[in-house]
């Protein structure tokens, strides 16, 4: 079972921010986008620092440096794929988003000269091809939002690159709460910076916000962080990028949306990035040596 952490804790994160895409939508009809982004990361932060205050005072300059530089890849990823979305279509930009679990692997192997596996390779493209289907409309217009949410999926790629590297020698709580606080600066500053600082105390507008700070940023990036401890970057991409799938599952529940044929293409193209990424078709080289013998 312990070897498979990593997968379970992604794959619940995954389904997490999925399931996100509707509290984010109700959220930006009280709030605008920056005051959305603060306010799930203040959340985030008051929650982590409860419930693991007692580790605060074993936390090292090295985590501190660490978390800062991954909450700084977090804030812009989310920041320029909020601005990308004005100015794109929702289709477009979930799809250039995941557009990350292609870029990975390519950090790794140009950055650090990391031999790039072809089964992991094989299967981020399947993924981005999945992600395709199922979110993207056929359209060849690039304006400024597509290429902002790009650069996003750039952020997103480098934060879990880096998640990865430095998990593997800190504290993943620790990490994860100081990558929210210095999200939640950056947040602040920015809304400030905005004047945008009468926060509505709507209902719908407030429980949609603390259920984005809850699951969607404390629950999901503690289980991401601590699942990077156990797996590859780009296997990690690939499972996170099952994000859009999840967004389906529950457009389809909770907004009655149709399911289509590009919906089930998807989806199982999906489903095959993963199968090659976890076995490296493990069980095609069994049936093929049983054969021969």
């Amino acid at each position: 079972m312990r070897k498979y952490v990593g997968e379970i804790c992604l794959s619940i994160t995954a389904i997490i921010w999925g399931s996100g895409f509707v509290a984010s939508a109700i959220a930006l009809e009280s709030y605008t986008a920056y005051q959305t982004l603060a306010g799930r990361f203040l959340i985030g932060v008051i929650l982590l620092s409860l419930v693991f205050f007692k580790k605060l005072k074993f936390i090292k300059r090295s985590t501190i440096i660490k978390g800062v530089i991954i909450g700084i890849f977090l804030y812009l990823a989310f920041a320029l794929q909020t601005v990308g979305l004005q100015y794109t279509t929702p289709s477009k930009n979930a799809f250039l988003t995941a557009v990350n679990v292609v870029i990975v692997p390519f950090i790794a192997f140009f950055l650090y000269k990391r031999k790039m596996d072809k089964f992991e390779l094989a299967g981020a493209f399947l993924a981005i091809t999945g992600v395709g289907a199922l979110s993207l409309k056929l359209s060849t217009e690039i304006n400024v939002g597509d290429l902002l949410t790009l650069c996003c999926a750039f952020g997103f790629a480098f934060h879990i690159f880096y998640t990865a590297k430095f998990v593997k020698d800190e504290d993943p709580i620790l990490l994860t709460i100081v990558q929210m606080v210095t999200a939640a600066v950056l947040g602040f500053v920015v809304v400030l910076l905005r004047g945008e600082m009468s926060f509505p105390m709507a209902s719908e507008g407030v429980s949609s916000l603390i259920y984005l700070g809850v699951f969607s940023t404390t629950i999901a990036f503690l289980l991401q962080t601590i699942a990077q401890k156990f797996t590859t970057e780009t296997k990690a991409a690939i499972i996170l990028s099952t994000e859009a799938f999840w967004g389906m599952v529950f457009s389809i529940i909770i907004l009655h949306e149709v399911i289509t044929f590009r919906m089930i293409l998807g989806a199982t193209l999906i489903l095959c990035a993963i199968i090659i990424c976890e076995t490296k078709l493990s069980f095609i080289k069994r049936k093929t040596l049983k054969g021969l013998t």
